[in-house]
Parts: structure tokens; C-alpha cells; sequence
């Protein structure tokens, strides 16, 4: 969590809040996707995670992509913006966010795969056809939005 998002809760407690953050499509050379299993939910997700304050969406993607995964985005295309109330989440301490995210594919990155061991605790990449459970609930629709896109950009 941000030092922004930790000063905001220590004035309003576990009030819902607007929170920006991006999530990455990122694909191999076999067009597999890059998922990582949360700590938090046990889930498998997209990478992801909060704007900074002082920090753009194209930086925060980046520096979500290296801290959670180890990669390095070499190219990011963006791909969505989900604001939809729908992608709510009440996290274990009774936080509530309402996301504001940009989604971006990433086909052209470098690295080698490594979970930070704190937010992610595996990471592996999947056929869009295979992918294992239980997905994040707000990346899901995201995902399928990719699977029957057309190109165009996806708004939420």
C-alpha cells in the first residue's frame, strides 16, 4: 500500500475511496498470459496495483510490473479503462476501494519471472484457454474483454 493510500486511512478509516491503478495483459511469444497468485486473496490475477501520488499510469505499470513480477515492460500498450462501481473491493481489513483502472498489454518485455514474496507468491503463464482458478473477481472481465477485442479500446 502507497504511503498516500496509508495517510488517507489513518483520516477516514475504511471508508470507501476512488483508488487509480493499472493492470497489465502481459503475454509470452506463445500468447500466453502472465498471471500471479495473490497472497492477499489467493487468487490469480493480472498484475496490478495503485497510482502513486506524483506518478503517472504509464510509470506506476512499470514499477507494478518489475516490483510483482520482476519484468521490465519494454513496450505497453493501453488497452482499457474500468471505473464501473462493480470493481469494488473489500479487502480483509474492512478497506472498501472502488478502482479506477487503466489496463494495459504488455507483448514485449524482459526479465526473468520472480514474485516478490510479499503481494505475489507465484507467478506462471497460461493459455487464455487453460487458466487455473480462482481468477481475481475484476480481472476476469478484463481478460475476456481481451479474448473478444477487436482492437479497440475498452471503456467500463
Amino acid at each position: 500500500m502507497s504511503d498516500y493510500i496509508k495517510a488517507l486511512r489513518r483520516l477516514i478509516g475504511t471508508t470507501k475511496i476512488i483508488v487509480p491503478g493499472v493492470r497489465a495483459l502481459v503475454f509470452d511469444e506463445a500468447g500466453r498470459l502472465l498471471l500471479a497468485r495473490q497472497r492477499l486473496f489467493g487468487s490469480w490475477a493480472l498484475p496490478h496495483g495503485c497510482i502513486d501520488l506524483g506518478e503517472s499510469a504509464s510509470a506506476a505499470l512499470a514499477r507494478e510490473m518489475t516490483e510483482e513480477t520482476g519484468l521490465r515492460a519494454i513496450r505497453a500498450e493501453p488497452f482499457g479503462l474500468y471505473s464501473d462501481p462493480k470493481y469494488s473491493v473489500t479487502y480483509p481489513n474492512g478497506d472498501e476501494v472502488q478502482t479506477l483502472t487503466m489496463a494495459f498489454v504488455v507483448r514485449e518485455w524482459e526479465g526473468t519471472l520472480q514474485p516478490d514474496g510479499d503481494e505475489v507468491v507465484e507467478l506462471g503463464f497460461f493459455p487464455l484457454e487453460q487458466l487455473p482458478s480462482p481468477l481475481y473477481p475484476i480481472h476476469v472481465e478484463t481478460i475476456d474483454d481481451y479474448r473478444r477485442s477487436d482492437g479497440g479500446f475498452i471503456v467500463k
